[in-house]
């Protein structure tokens, strides 16, 4: 087999596995809708008026840590007073209402910021082999001389090639900022994570979605 064949089809099989690891390394949280509550505009943001309750509604309880911690963090580098609910409401699983109201007054919010899962979905994804990437140099002769012969093999020698497959999750989490004194909706948002190979990691995911909601927020001027 000429070595240029061989260089081709090495080159298009690196090129089908960078492009399936830059799908999977792609921002994975996106903000699909928002609303704003328009009786709370112009009103100070929370950062200055009192302290934040960040909850998570999840049955995992590494989870729901994990995430309060860093949505805190991510607050209090912005100077907005945020604490974790689980620090008031420990167990994991459903609280009561009495439990939440309590853990709402013991923590002394003024908001309450909640996320929750709404659904889960899989999408499968395919990336094409090498046999999808054109010739070089075209059917009569490029810069290394092929000819018709080398343009021809090289497709038909890269038409079978295996594409890359993989699956994803989509995770639909909405996301509510409830006034404490009004015990109405100030802000809710929907999005959705994208998980899949190439990703760093559940934290790192978290992350990405804790900063993401943060400056949705600030650029609301709620926080």
């Amino acid at each position: 087999m000429h070595s240029l064949d061989l260089m081709r089809r090495a080159l298009g099989a690196v090129f089908a596995v960078v492009a399936m690891l830059l799908a999977g390394c792609a921002a994975p949280t996106q903000l699909n809708a928002q609303w704003f509550n328009p009786q709370f505009a112009g009103k100070p943001p929370i950062g200055a008026t009192g302290r934040l309750l960040v909850v998570s509604v999840t049955p995992d309880g590494t989870t729901r840590r994990v995430f309060e911690d860093l949505m805190v963090a991510n607050l209090e580098a912005r100077r907005v007073a945020a604490v974790q609910s689980y620090r008031f409401l420990p167990a994991d699983g459903a609280a009561t209402q009495p439990q939440i109201d309590a853990a709402v007054k013991e923590s002394g919010a003024q908001a309450v910021l909640v996320s929750r899962v709404l659904g889960v979905s899989q999408s499968l994804r395919v990336a094409p082999g090498a046999g999808m990437w054109p010739g070089w140099g075209g059917p009569w002769g490029g810069p290394w001389g092929w000819g018709w012969g080398g343009y021809y093999g090289g497709l038909w020698g890269g038409a079978y090639a295996t594409p890359q497959v993989w699956t994803e999750e989509n995770v639909q989490v909405e996301t509510q900022l409830f006034d404490v004194a009004t015990q109405t909706v100030v802000w809710s948002g929907s999005s959705t994570t994208t998980t899949a190979p190439g990703s760093q990691g559940s934290e790192h995911t978290l992350q990405q979605f804790v900063q993401l909601i943060a400056d949705t927020l600030a650029a609301a001027k709620l926080i």
